[in-house]
């Protein structure tokens, strides 16, 4: 069973995934309602596939502006004094030059320059001992397609938090058993790229939101078992997988460090492990971007 927001949410989200819920407020916002990242200043910038581009648009005691690349908005915060646009780099992103748009009241659209570097990740060569999550069966693949679009759904939310973003804690202690973008070999056969960050622990082993946000949905999954979404607003997505209890509610507020579920071993996996992954303008990016050097894994 997949629960989620209930009412005009639910409606929203089940008409596909080419929308987000609520609208996004298109107007310029003035500079009274700025947000930063505390404690730890943005993410890291690495402007990569599945990296983060990070462009300076103008000074914060301007209008702020509103971003788009490709047709998704973009975070845009208030740090050191100027407006900064983040950009999401999915996986597939080949390198080149690349452009986002910009709109802020008072003076004509304009666009902001940047280049994606290349970066190749490594190979990891895992072993599924129920071979349907290799090969799923034709009943497997309607499942496993109903539940893609809902997920895309998710990742593609918006809303204007109240809230500062923050920086994130780690989920969950434990070891890093499989980094983000890892190309995923399962029983000889190739599989899309690992698109978050695993990290092993005991059944059992409490995990806990990395930055304050709003729960917009949880579910039990084909491949990623009892799953939770955070939004922690402005696109910035965290996806929680695997898990053996889920203790929190569709709708619910919670602050960092509050406890979302325990780490299990649903849907497809090897062992007990929590799987996280980070989706910033519906690009699935690094989660040790948002760790600082005291908190991510080595």
């Amino acid at each position: 069973m997949i629960r989620s927001l209930g009412g005009t949410a639910m409606l929203w989200l089940l008409l596909g995934s080419s929308i987000t819920w609520p609208m996004p407020t298109w107007a310029a916002e003035t500079s009274s309602n700025q947000t930063e990242l505390s404690e730890h200043g943005l993410p890291r910038a690495s402007a990569v596939p599945g990296g983060i581009a990070i462009l300076p648009l103008a000074s914060a005691t301007s209008p702020q502006p509103v971003a788009y690349f490709q047709g998704r908005r973009l975070m845009v915060l208030s740090h050191q004094g100027q407006w900064t646009a983040l950009v999401g780099l999915a996986l597939s992103t080949a390198p080149g030059q690349y452009h986002i748009r910009v709109q802020q009241a008072g003076r004509a659209n304009y666009h902001v320059a940047f280049s994606v570097r290349d970066k190749r990740y490594r190979t990891q060569r895992l072993r599924i001992k129920n071979k349907r999550f290799v090969d799923p069966s034709t009943e497997d693949l309607k499942r496993i397609w109903k539940e893609k679009a809902l997920i895309q759904s998710y990742f593609r939310h918006y809303i204007k938090q109240d809230h500062p973003i923050q920086a994130f804690v780690r989920p969950t202690p434990g070891r890093r058993s499989s980094s983000f973008g890892l190309r995923r070999i399962f029983n000889g056969k190739a599989r899309k790229p690992h698109s978050g960050m695993d990290i092993a622990a005991a059944a059992g082993t409490p995990v806990q939101a990395p930055a304050t946000g709003t729960v917009i949905a949880v579910g039990d999954y084909f491949f990623n078992g009892r799953s939770v979404f955070i939004d922690h607003g402005q696109g910035l997505i965290s996806m929680f997988c695997h898990l053996r209890k889920v203790s929190v509610q569709p709708g619910q507020t919670i602050q960092r460090r509050d406890r979302l579920g325990e780490v299990g071993a649903t849907g497809r996996v090897t062992g007990p492990h929590l799987h996280w992954s980070v989706s910033l303008n519906d690009a699935r990016v690094d989660p040790a971007l948002f760790l600082n050097a005291a908190t991510k894994s080595k």
